[in-house]
């Protein structure tokens, strides 16, 4: 089941990847994905709310008990991911507050601040009833500091891979690389803002549909690996990226090679998609302001694997949306820097965490 599986992850991380739109006057919707994309990237401060929920998680398999199995999709099923954060462009500052609700026979709830400096990480540890911790370090913030961490393990610090703007700037050429290969017709879609159910408050000029159904997920997974994946690589060579991601340009351009010598593999492949890969729902509207620039993403997803030769079978049904507000206004942020004993280093961590009976 794990190469089939693997199949549809890839698919699912192409579709999330493109989801990012936006638009001004009303521009053709595959124009609206690269404009809305880059004024993305420029936003001097916004706050983001989301939610996620797992309608729907049914796993059978004969390599994964069947008591296994049912604990998990019992767990997960109605699920609730969360995440509301807070961010600055200059000086950079972005704080994320993860929240995880969790329904059924195992209901529980817990969140997890995290702030993000210029050079630094700070997670909030939560109190998890599952799995118990010292008080003592329950509700401080674990400091992870890049730099110290790459002494610890002997390795050169790479400041590059710290630099957000250079960051920005390589999401924004990598996304703008994967939408030169899809065809607007196909995949992108207009809808009328009436018609889009948007929540109260929410103003939008334009509403893109991004939709992947049964008829078109074997061509758009193999644009991605065949056409974008090739595209995405060339970026990754360019030096500032090179260095910022330290990679060898070397291999990967023989990453390249290797992926335009198989196309007829990778073709055979994706022609077993249709025996297993069913695509009920998968559809991401993005909601555009006047100014370019993505407010409002919903996302639906209804798909399942059922591969008649294992008798493996998946179903997975996701709903969620994010919310932006407070574009470019001053930032008002809710957790803060950690300061004095707000804070524990990873040693500290590791020393407490010694004191936990087995």
């Amino acid at each position: 089941m794990s190469k089939k599986l693997s199949v549809l992850v890839l698919t699912m991380v192409l579709l999330m990847t493109v989801a990012l739109v936006g638009c001004s006057k009303k521009l053709e919707p595959k124009e609206a994905v690269t404009t809305g994309t880059a004024n993305a990237m420029k936003l001097n401060s916004y706050e983001s709310k989301s939610q996620f929920t797992i309608k729907e998680l049914t796993i059978t398999s004969a390599s994964v008990p069947s008591e296994q199995s049912a604990m998990v999709t019992s767990m997960l099923k109605n699920a609730d991911i969360t995440l509301d954060g807070v961010y600055q462009k200059e000086p950079f500052q972005s704080e994320m507050t993860l929240g995880i609700h969790l329904k059924g026979d195992l209901s529980t709830s817990f969140t997890i601040p995290m702030v993000m400096t210029k050079d630094k990480l700070y997670v909030k540890i939560p109190n998890i009833p599952f799995y118990p911790l010292p008080q003592d370090v329950v509700g401080k913030f674990l400091i992870i500091d890049p730099q110290e961490l790459a002494k610890q393990s002997g390795q050169e610090f790479n400041p590059a891979a710290m630099d957000q703007e250079k960051s920005q700037k390589f999401a924004n050429e990598v996304i703008a690389a994967i939408m030169n290969e899809y065809d607007q017709a196909t995949y992108f879609f207009d809808i009328d803002p009436k018609d889009a159910k948007l929540p109260q408050g929410v103003e939008a000029k334009q509403v893109v549909q991004f939709k992947i159904t049964n008829d078109n997920v074997k061509q758009a997974t193999n644009t991605f690996i065949t056409k974008a994946l090739p595209k995405v690589l060339d970026v990754m060579s360019k030096d500032e990226y090179a260095s910022m991601l330290q990679v060898k340009k070397e291999e990967l351009a023989e990453a390249k090679k290797e992926l335009q010598s198989n196309t007829s593999e990778v073709s055979k492949k994706l022609d077993e998609l249709k025996n297993y890969l069913t695509v009920k729902q998968f559809d991401i509207n993005t909601a555009l302001n006047k100014d370019n620039i993505p407010v409002y993403q919903d996302l639906n997803a209804n798909v399942e694997m059922n591969d008649p030769a294992t008798k493996d079978n998946v179903k997975l049904s996701v709903t969620g949306y994010t919310q932006y507000s407070k574009i470019n206004a001053k930032a008002a942020f809710k957790v803060g820097i950690p300061t004095g004993d707000q804070v524990l280093t990873m040693e500290q961590l590791q020393q407490k965490m010694q004191t936990v009976a087995p």
